[in-house]
């Protein structure tokens, strides 16, 4: 009997510990034959750069990957053909030295309609668009008070960028002196800087998305009691409807296995690609989990890059890839 992937990748990693080499435990769990058409039999996880303290926020821009190591304040770049990543930009979240900060860095990164880079600055507390060699507040404040740390975004077809505000920037995360929000939101800023809260109900919001048709807004909830992906109704007015579960991560949890509900990004057939235990799950549109991409680490974010089939996944120290056979959503 052939092993599956994730057997296979357990075994390398007990031979590499015992030679003393550096460890990389990576490999592909199939759960439901609909997962063979997402990712082929023969595809793997292959090992692009390392040596990140936690790596974050990928996204794809002008034919190479850009990504954050949130805790070291610095945006890396990496392209077909590197060895390693280079530093893209230092510093990427606090541009002034200031106490009260765990991961200072940048950490969600995606591109707005314009192409241009928007960054998720845990140190300075906002969404930034970065052009022209320097950085430009988009949203740093609502009704006044500071946002948390902004953590990850999402933008629709009309411009109006989506983002969550967990406290995972800040040192004593809600216990924070320096937190100014009493909660911990999901918001919309507009193409014209206005900025709503859109829900405060969840307790860590993190990674978010859309489904192709916009209707649907994903938003990845970390708390380690209760790992879930929630859904939202998107009104026509860009508010949104009543929360829905969407997928419960908390049974994947186990012995040994890393990683909770973090970042996620969807295809062009409305299927989720979201971090969580073991890796990144693969999720149909109906919420049934077709597959996992297993790292061996607790897994940050991915994205959509290449021809649009690439899938670049932050994973603690690395940088991976898988090729797909599909496309991300806007491809």
């Amino acid at each position: 009997m052939r092993l599956p992937y994730s057997v296979v990748a357990c075994a390398m990693t007990v031979a590499c510990q015992a030679a003393g080499a550096p460890v990389f435990n990576g490999g592909i769990e199939r759960l439901d034959p609909a997962f063979d058409r997402l990712v082929a039999p023969e595809a793997h996880v292959e090992k692009l750069a390392e040596g990140f303290n936690w790596s974050e926020g990928p996204v794809w821009l002008d034919g190479a990957v850009l990504f954050s190591d949130v805790p070291e304040n610095v945006i890396h770049r990496w392209r077909e053909g590197m060895t390693t990543a280079e530093v893209f930009l230092r510093p990427s979240g606090l541009l002034t030295p200031t106490a009260g900060f765990r991961e200072p860095g940048s950490n969600g990164l995606a591109l707005d309609r314009q192409g241009r880079l928007l960054v998720c600055q845990h140190g300075e507390r906002r969404i930034a668009r970065y052009e022209h060699g320097r950085f430009v507040a988009v949203a740093d404040r609502f009704e006044g008070k500071r946002f948390n740390s902004p953590n990850d975004l999402a933008v629709r077809r009309n411009g109006d960028i989506y983002f969550t505000d967990p406290p995972y920037g800040l040192e004593k995360l809600n216990e924070s002196p320096l937190k100014e929000l009493p909660h911990n939101g999901v918001y919309r800023v507009t193409a014209e800087g206005r900025v709503t809260l859109l829900t405060k109900a969840l307790t860590f919001p993190n990674g978010i998305g859309f489904s192709p048709d916009e209707r649907t807004l994903y938003v990845a909830v970390s708390d380690g009691r209760a790992p879930r992906i929630v859904a939202f109704e998107v009104r026509p007015d860009g508010t949104l409807g009543g929360e829905r579960m969407f997928f419960d991560a908390l049974p994947l949890r186990g012995p040994g296995v890393r990683g909770s509900c973090d970042g996620l990004k969807v295809d062009r057939e409305g299927n989720l690609w979201a971090t969580g235990p073991g890796g990144v799950l693969v999720i149909s549109p109906a919420g049934k989990l077709l597959g996992r991409i297993l790292t061996g680490q607790a897994t940050g974010n991915c994205a959509w890059g290449g021809d649009g089939s690439d899938l670049y996944i932050t994973a603690d120290m690395f940088l991976l890839r898988v090729k797909t056979r599909t496309k991300g959503a806007g491809w």
